[in-house]
């Protein structure tokens, strides 16, 4: 059978998709990816990938959007808009690549088009050459409502997209509900790097990671600074993850590295610092680690107050960090009894080849 994967051209929307895609892949089937951007500089495990977004920049089209629409920008920019923003931007965004998605569906006839909410292309595709639709969730909000708020955007009104017949639902249901949908273990895949062998064991103290987006915008604050003012009085082994061009003179206690596969170094960390994106989180609970999600736009607040609502984390503002609140991440027995909870969920829901023969026969 031959899959198509489609994913808006951002690299936090594409890699939650790949464990399924690699899972296809070993089961004998071929894969074809469908996306852009940054999302295809990273290692997709030999797929075969395709740009459909050359020269893709989302910031030019966010900034069109919000220019267009100051106050719910304004709402965006807080973590407080919902659905209502996040619709018209990835509308325009999948109004930029929807034709070339279908283009290669009619060259390469997939037998079914797996797409994530916000890359509602995948189903205008799997409309144009009359194959099912699977919707897999990559984030925290209810696939169906961000499927709905792109589709009904102006930018592609003039496309068709059915309901899916599939929708693959990956949140654990102690975090945000049980959702209807064909459940689905969340395997975090970071896109390759390589790790430092004192990454890959737990130090002689606890041991905080800090990562931060893939994609620049405004909005949330950047934690590196309070982090580092911080870091002295803490006791506990700081490691930041690309950090920013220019840091300060860094304390004994911090150290930085670049890319590194996080699904491989969470497990041996005790805590884990972030921004606040679906993947950062589903990657932490999977890790069973505590979290400090930092607050930000778009769906980022409304992530860090579902970690907090479940306590397997803390949601603090980046200049609200401080010595306190980082020990506590680090000593706060119930943050990590509450992650450990969430973690053992996850993996006891079906893993992504366990849902490959359901699939399959669907598509056949």
């Amino acid at each position: 059978m031959r899959v198509l994967v489609v994913a808006a051209p951002l690299q936090g929307h594409l890699l939650p998709l790949v464990p399924l895609a690699l899972a296809w892949r070993d089961a004998g089937h071929e894969v074809l990816v469908a996306s852009g951007g940054d999302a295809l500089t990273v290692d997709l495990g030999g797929l075969a990938a395709y740009d459909v977004a050359p020269g893709f920049a989302f910031g030019r089209i966010a900034g069109r959007v919000l220019l267009r629409h100051p106050l719910l920008a304004r709402r965006e920019l807080a973590g407080r808009a919902g659905t209502a923003v996040v619709g018209e931007l990835f509308g325009a965004a999948n109004a930029t690549f929807a034709d070339a998605v279908v283009a290669l569906a009619r060259r390469e006839r997939p037998d079914l088009v797996v797409y994530e909410p916000l890359g509602v292309a995948g189903g205008v595709a799997a409309e144009s050459v009359g194959v099912p639709g699977v919707v897999q969730e990559n984030n925290l909000f209810p696939a169906a409502d961000l499927v709905a708020a792109v589709a009904a955007s102006g930018p592609m009104r003039r496309h068709r997209i059915d309901p899916p017949a599939v929708t693959i639902t990956v949140s654990p249901p102690s975090l945000t509900g049980a959702r209807p949908g064909l459940p689905m273990r969340a395997v975090p895949y970071s896109g390759g790097g390589e790790v430092p062998d004192w990454l890959l064991s737990a130090g002689k103290r606890p041991r905080i990671i800090v990562s931060r987006s893939t994609v620049a915008g405004p909005g949330g604050g950047d934690p590196t600074a309070a982090i580092i003012a911080a870091a002295p009085a803490v006791d506990a082994d700081i490691v930041l993850v690309r950090p920013p061009g220019r840091l300060p003179r860094l304390p004994e206690n911090v150290r930085t590295v670049g890319r590194v596969p996080l699904d491989r170094v969470l497990p041996h960390a005790t805590a884990y610092l972030h921004h606040g994106g679906a993947g950062s989180v589903l990657g932490g609970l999977a890790a069973g680690v505590p979290q400090l999600v930092v607050p930000g736009p778009g769906d980022r607040r409304h992530n860090a107050e579902v970690v907090a609502r479940r306590g397997a984390g803390l949601a603090v503002a980046a200049r609200a960090i401080t010595p306190d609140v980082l020990t506590r991440l680090v000593t706060d027995a119930s943050l990590a009894e509450a992650a450990g909870e969430v973690r053992d969920e996850m993996a006891a829901m079906p893993s992504p080849s366990d849902l490959v023969p359901e699939l399959t026969a669907l598509g056949r």
